[in-house]
């Protein structure tokens, strides 16, 4: 239920009490792999070192200012690190680029190893040959369940090539078979 509370259209909504239902995860899951998703790779410098992780939940936020916002798991080694430098750069994927996803969704191990990059502005990496790439600062950090919830303003971004997308879905990833 949304209530109108102010003048400037701030709403309100009242949060689930623990006796509400909640719907079961992995049908959830299941249910989500319908919907297909794009792939990034965010990356920032930590310690002089790259760091990177692989984000299927990834969306355009705000037109003005530019913000977008990605959602790191709880359970990410990488993000402490993303968050710690304060800057970050959204490198979206070509469908030419899977083992370099593959490479960034794994823990451990250098990610960047055999991954052509050079920095933004901000210090972050821009992966060679991705689709695009934006450059952010990070605006606020809220939880959300077992995720972050992570908005970024956008300082700079530019456009690569015209290559198809690498898609994640049904639990594989997907390339998009032609354009309507």
């Amino acid at each position: 239920m949304a209530n109108l509370t102010t003048a400037t259209a701030q709403h309100t909504v009242d949060s689930q009490t623990p006796t509400q239902k909640s719907a079961d995860s992995s049908a959830f899951r299941h249910v989500l792999g319908h919907f297909p998703t794009g792939v990034v790779v965010v990356t920032a410098m930590h310690e002089n070192m790259p760091v990177g992780v692989a984000i299927g939940s990834f969306a355009s936020v705000s037109l003005e200012p530019p913000m977008v916002g990605f959602f790191p798991g709880k359970s990410s080694t990488t993000w402490p690190h993303i968050q710690e430098a304060g800057a970050f750069v959204v490198n979206v994927l070509g469908d030419h680029q899977r083992e370099i996803c593959q490479a960034f969704a794994t823990s451990g191990g250098d990610k960047f190893h055999a991954v052509a990059w050079h920095q933004a502005d901000n210090g972050a990496p821009v992966i060679h040959d991705a689709n695009a790439w934006i450059e952010c600062d990070i605006s606020t950090v809220t939880e959300a369940g077992d995720h972050w919830f992570v908005l970024g303003r956008v300082r700079d971004l530019a456009v690569s090539g015209d290559r198809n997308p690498l898609l994640f879905f049904q639990g594989r990833y997907a390339s998009l078979a032609g354009r309507l």
